[in-house]
């Protein structure tokens, strides 16, 4: 009789692990010629789609694990101790003094923000750097970043397969791709779960500016991409910022609504939404259920600034539902 491997991490994320540099309130534009303008805060916080999100899955009680690349300087031992700080195993994130620390700076007013990327090494991860004898042990893999993360993106499917066929789910967020072209994306699709963009990402990949049809164009593409039947149907996830999020999955369609909230900050909501959802899935819990934890848990995170502060506990998150 074969032994089952033991599931000893519950969600193993990969993908940018970087901090941020967070500039907010006050009047945060810019002004050459060597002006100096005041702002209401600046701080230095865990940054990086996959890390907010790895931090959030931790703060709802997952066993959670990390893959990705930093530098050996003063921004990549800071990310790696915010990341030990929140739960998360950093034990197979790469350090290498040869690249600089990748870093985002947030210029944010509450509602909106802009984001300025150095990628150092942000980019440098790939999906055949993934150690494959963690697959049996782990019961999720999610990538975040995807659209900035060229060297990652052609190994995905692969390893979602190979993942697959361990025992594991997977799911990714592209995010922003600077050069909107969100290049492999359709076999990624074809292999994956659950994919999570924004109402913006998801109308520019599909073509489609309803977000419902635009969901439902994506789903298409998977299967005409030549999705594994064994991989059952996959979910495409639309994030809704204020009006909370819809999903689909086959001939399933469903939508959440957020409630009002006050605004600190919005960095990191959509991380926040992912870990909720992520949460959910994991968990084996309804669709609907899924969606709601996400709209919760991406609604509570824009109480604190940064991406990581304000995060909920599982608690908070099924109370706001």
């Amino acid at each position: 009789m074969t032994e089952t491997p033991t599931r000893t991490t519950d969600v193993y994320v990969i993908g940018d692990v970087n901090p941020d540099i967070l500039v907010i309130g006050g009047d945060v534009v810019p002004e050459f010629g060597q002006v100096e303008k005041y702002v209401g805060n600046i701080r230095l916080a865990v940054g990086g789609s996959s890390a907010i999100t790895a931090c959030g899955l931790a703060r709802l009680g997952l066993r959670v694990a990390h893959g990705g690349i930093v530098g050996d300087d003063i921004l990549g031992h800071a990310i790696l101790e915010g990341l030990r700080d929140r739960g998360v195993d950093t034990s197979t994130v790469t350090v290498d003094p040869a690249i600089p620390t990748g870093a985002t700076v947030h210029l944010g007013t509450g509602e909106d923000r802009a984001m300025l990327t150095a990628t150092g090494t942000i980019d440098r991860l790939r999906a055949e750097d993934v150690p494959r004898d963690i697959l049996p042990h782990i019961r999720h893999i999610h990538a975040g970043s995807t659209g900035i993360q060229p060297k990652l993106r052609p190994g995905l499917p692969d390893l979602y397969r190979e993942a697959r066929a361990a025992g594991a789910t997977s799911s990714f967020d592209t995010n922003w791709d600077p050069d909107r072209q969100w290049e492999g994306i359709d076999p990624m699709l074809a292999a994956t779960d659950v994919f999570l963009p924004n109402e913006r990402e998801a109308a520019l990949i599909s073509g489609v500016m309803d977000p419902l049809e635009a969901a439902q164009a994506l789903v298409a593409r998977a299967a005409a991409a030549g999705r594994d039947p064994d991989a059952g149907p996959l979910t495409v996830v639309v994030k809704l910022g204020a009006d909370g999020a819809l999903a689909v999955r086959g001939d399933e369609a469903l939508r959440v609504p957020a409630d009002r909230v006050e605004v600190v900050d919005s960095t990191g909501a959509g991380d926040g939404f992912n870990a909720g959802f992520l949460y959910g899935f994991v968990t084996e819990r309804p669709l609907a259920e899924c969606l709601a934890l996400g709209v919760a848990c991406g609604s509570l995170s824009v109480r604190a600034i940064g991406g990581v502060d304000g995060q909920a506990t599982l608690d908070e998150a099924e109370g706001l539902l």
